[in-house]
């Protein structure tokens, strides 16, 4: 029963619109509005837990801070905030772990533990674009055996995996063409790393998009610490902004 039923999940997600890579903020946050918006999205994330960064709170405190606009997005999916000033608020960081997760689940999103995005499928067409990702599992990955992967086919590839860009990391070292430069975060300056995590978000390439900390791997803004606000509204942002290319692109 169990390898009956998990089997239908993975036919099923063998092809989407939108395969998401790593369960952190960005991605659980996009995970929720892309299922909302009527998208068959799937995450993979290569440990077996969700959550990303949030954890780890600030040095392992339990509490972590969002600023104004990323609260009503949390408070939208359950989370319970105190406002401490007139911009910030505190939540527990495993409070917000549990209700990012719960809602993307909810809306519909699968999410895929112990699942490693090592590669993605590219297509050289009029540009280069990218249609797809390659996963294994994380211990056979770990193991060292050589296991072929398979692939999963997707309209388009998110990468928040955080910090390490992983995704981004892959396509700008396999596919040269693309010129794409992991430049690495700069050091912390939170308040500009949260509005340029905000504004840079978007499409790297034909088909992979960034949102998150690897925004600031790939355009080597400033990291900002414990502050989440700005992964949700870039999670947010990259949904809306994935919308708007497949709507023009079916037009």
């Amino acid at each position: 029963m169990i390898i009956e039923e998990s089997m239908k999940d993975w036919l099923d997600i063998a092809e989407v619109d939108v395969a998401v890579v790593g369960a952190g903020p960005s991605g659980l946050t996009a995970a929720y509005y892309l299922s909302r918006a009527g998208l068959k999205s799937v995450v993979f994330e290569r440990r077996l837990s969700f959550g990303g960064g949030i954890g780890g709170g600030g040095m392992l405190y339990h509490k972590i801070v969002v600023e104004s606009s990323a609260n009503e997005i949390l408070r939208e999916m359950g989370c319970r905030l105190e406002k401490i000033t007139e911009n910030l608020y505190v939540l527990d960081n495993v409070d917000m772990i549990a209700k990012l997760a719960s809602a993307a689940i909810d809306a519909g999103a699968k999410i895929m533990l112990g699942v490693t995005v090592e590669d993605v499928v590219f297509r050289d067409e009029e540009r280069t674009r990218i249609t797809g990702v390659v996963v294994p599992w994380t211990a056979v990955t770990m193991s060292g055996l050589h296991v072929d992967p398979i692939g999963v086919k997707a309209r388009a590839v998110v990468d928040c995996t955080g910090h390490p860009a992983e995704v981004l990391s892959i396509a700008a070292r396999k596919i040269p063409r693309l010129n794409l430069e992991i430049r690495g975060e700069k050091s912390m300056w939170a308040s500009e790393s949260e509005r340029l995590v905000v504004e840079k978000t978007g499409e790297v390439c034909e088909g992979l998009w960034a949102a998150g900390m690897a925004v600031s791997a790939i355009y080597s803004t400033p990291r900002m610490g414990p502050i989440f606000g700005g992964m949700i509204l870039s999670g947010r942002k990259v949904l809306e902004m994935i919308i708007s290319k497949l709507k023009g692109r079916n037009a």
